[in-house]
């Protein structure tokens, strides 16, 4: 008996060090595309990807993508041509941790750095005394409010927003429902090291799936592109720490959804209804309740959590007729 778990042990150790060492995916072609039409810039020593298209003449408008999470700015793929046909210069970035940029180990992520990595990608780019329109997603969403808290105070770097457009993301902690996934690791320091590293294509593919419609699933191709994204620069041994975003929300949300609730700045939401991260309806009543000055599309029934890659069409329509209003 003793012989035979020993024999067991044997086999599986060789195994479980081939998986925890399998290499990240290659990129795939549109992947690919999409990396060599960026650029990079350091960040206190770490190098963050962004991409940069000019477009329409005759305008200076600049719109800045701001992704989600695990995801990164080749989320925004679907809308990015026709954005370059209303906006002179269209500017997407990967958060520190994301996609294509550095993911630092041992590094403890917060929203206010990736705040920092904007404003830093901006004055790079000559943009500090610019007034841009963001556009944000998820994840997104809440840097998006610590830059507007920042421009509210005038702190020195800070972006001038034109105008600002929340898409899905997790405002208010009440109404916010993360993933067991997420929850495991963000409050489990003893689980999460083991989770980051046993975590493979087929969770991922299922937590992902999870948050999208059923008519409006991504195709095995999109769905491996993500995953490439994420395994890229071994970014899912991060995802514990950059999910400590989720308390920062909590802790913080007297500033964020204080600055939601009183800026002047134009504001607008574009809410897929069958979100299980935030839900319909208390998700978007709340919104209504508290951000009084801001107008908001509520997109088909069947659109979920990624709504600028579900439903490209009806993201933009409702995106530009909101830039169109004021």
């Amino acid at each position: 008996m003793r012989e035979w778990w020993i024999h067991v042990g044997l086999i599986c150790i060789p195994l479980v060090a081939v998986y925890l060492n399998i290499p990240p995916p290659q990129l795939s072609p549109a992947l690919q595309k999409w990396h060599s039409a960026g650029e990079f810039f350091l960040f206190r020593g770490s190098e963050i990807f962004y991409r940069e298209s000019y477009g329409a003449l005759g305008t200076s408008d600049v719109v800045v993508l701001l992704h989600g999470f695990p995801t990164s700015s080749y989320d925004w793929n679907k809308i990015w041509e026709p954005l370059t046909q209303r906006f002179h210069r269209v500017i997407a970035l990967d958060f520190l941790g994301f996609g294509f940029s550095e993911k630092p180990r041992t590094h403890r992520y917060s929203i206010f750095e990736q705040a920092s990595v904007v404003e830093a990608l901006a004055a790079h780019l000559g943009l500090v005394n610019q007034r841009v329109n963001v556009i944000s997603h998820d994840y997104g969403d809440t840097v998006a409010l610590e830059l507007l808290y920042r421009s509210h105070q005038n702190r020195s770097g800070h972006l001038t927003f034109n105008s600002l457009c929340l898409s899905n993301g997790g405002l208010f902690p009440e109404t916010h429902h993360p993933r067991l996934l997420q929850t495991l690791l963000k409050d489990s320091s003893f689980l999460a090291p083991v989770l980051t590293r046993l975590t493979n294509y087929i969770i991922f593919q299922k937590g992902i799936g999870d948050v999208f419609g059923p008519y409006t699933q991504p195709t095995d191709a999109e769905f491996w592109d993500m995953w490439t994204g994420l395994r890229y620069n071994d970014g899912n041994l991060v995802m514990d720490s950059i999910l400590q975003f989720i308390n920062q929300r909590l802790k913080h949300r007297d500033r964020w959804v204080g600055v939601l609730t009183s800026t002047f700045v134009p504001l607008h939401m574009i809410y897929g209804p069958l979100d299980p991260v935030n839900p319909h309806p208390q998700f978007i009543r709340l919104y209504q309740q508290l951000v009084q000055r801001s107008t908001f599309t509520v997109l088909d029934e069947h659109i979920s959590h990624y709504p600028q890659l579900e439903d490209p069409t009806g993201f933009l329509n409702a995106y530009f007729n909101f830039i169109h209003s004021f």
